[in-house]
């Protein structure tokens, strides 16, 4: 099964990942541009769900369930996952959600692992050097979702 993985905020990481091993992975910004509601960067980050899926031919959307503090990240959040969840739904592939504490537990042994110690995680777990955390996470979330189906 091909899994696409989403670590999902303002610039998301995603992976693609087949039989355990990582095939693609990086790091999509979806900042507001000047004058740009919210909205639309919510559409753009679904119609980029949705084309990034059909692409890699991914059976399964994994993301992080992120627990959430309040204030605008919040309404980014929320709002990048529901629209995530929708383009999954669209295209008939399931969704699941990974605990952030979770996934830290999985991948460096404590619930609490910080941004580093998942970097490193990451590499470890995969031979490639991500980006920044973000695609980290999305990497580690896609090979975690791999032992899991």
């Amino acid at each position: 099964m091909i899994i696409l993985a989403l670590d999902l905020a303002t610039k998301t990481g995603w992976a693609v990942a087949q039989d355990g091993k990582i095939i693609e992975s990086g790091v999509q910004d979806f900042a507001l541009r000047r004058g740009e509601s919210h909205g639309l960067m919510f559409l753009r980050a679904r119609r980029w769900c949705m084309d990034t899926a059909k692409t890699a031919g991914a059976g399964l959307l994994a993301y992080e369930q992120a627990h959430y503090r309040g204030g605008a990240a919040t309404e980014v959040c929320v709002g990048l996952v529901t629209h995530a969840m929708g383009a999954a739904a669209e295209l008939g592939i399931e969704s699941m959600p990974i605990h952030t504490a979770t996934l830290k537990k999985w991948a460096v042994g404590s619930g609490t692992a910080k941004k580093p110690e998942m970097i490193a995680a990451a590499m470890a777990k995969s031979g490639r050097t991500p980006r920044d955390d973000n695609e980290a996470d999305a990497i580690l979330l896609a090979l975690y979702a791999s032992e899991q189906v």
